[in-house]
């Protein structure tokens, strides 16, 4: 007998030692200030009588008390956040909530990267005319509303021997930019291609995100 109430003690120390453990982590959690976001409340600070609750996977497990909620959540390791403070009642939902606020901060930090807008002219040697004038016009256009563009003239067999000569045209086509222009980039061989960059006078003000891709036109018919 004095062996079971042993055992028993032993139990019963041991579970509420567990729970003890449990709430002070919540309760830390739920500390002003150690969340470093004030925009949510989570665990013991939310203290609304019914919340709707959503589960961990999106489900919708209805409108219960936080004390039940806080319960729901600590059997998945998880913490309760309110994510709808406005709505009534009130929207909570199971998450991590340390793996949501770097989420979070990620898409902030993405969607302040910005870089100065580059548009990219690609022609050849011998683009006729026509073609130059479109060129000249859609760059101007760029250079108005404040882009950077890049120059650039493909070289394919022979015309890669005569490079200076190409080199010496493109030179001529930024000269035609004088008066809305200044040059980023001078005229040089890079390879295979002969490239400049033109900016607007003062520099280059618009920004796109970090992560959208360069726009190219091409005046190269025979371009794969």
């Amino acid at each position: 007998m004095a062996s079971k109430c042993r055992t028993f003690r032993r139990l019963w120390i041991f579970f509420c030692r567990k729970e003890f453990l449990s709430y002070m982590k919540q309760q830390r959690r739920s500390l002003p200030g150690t969340t470093g976001d004030n925009q949510y409340r989570i665990n013991h600070q939310i203290r609304i009588a019914q919340i709707l609750v959503i589960g961990p996977d999106g489900e919708k497990l209805g409108t219960m008390s936080p004390d039940e909620a806080r319960s729901i959540a600590a059997e998945h390791g998880l913490d309760l956040v309110e994510v709808a403070p406005t709505a009534k009642p009130p929207v909570c939902r199971i998450m991590d909530f340390g793996k949501f606020r770097y989420e979070q901060a990620k898409k902030a930090a993405s969607s302040k990267a910005t870089r100065i807008d580059l548009k990219e002219l690609r022609l050849r040697p011998k683009t006729d005319d026509h073609d130059m004038e479109t060129m000249v016009r859609k760059a101007k256009g760029f250079i108005a509303h404040g882009d950077r563009v890049r120059l650039v003239m493909r070289l394919r067999g022979r015309e890669q021997s005569h490079a200076e000569l190409w080199l010496t045209k493109l030179q001529e086509i930024v000269g035609l930019f004088k008066d809305c222009a200044q040059v980023a980039q001078p005229a040089r061989i890079e390879g295979k291609m002969i490239t400049a960059t033109i900016e607007p006078q003062g520099g280059a003000t618009a920004t796109v995100p970090a992560d959208k891709p360069t726009t190219v036109i091409s005046m190269d018919d025979d371009e794969d």
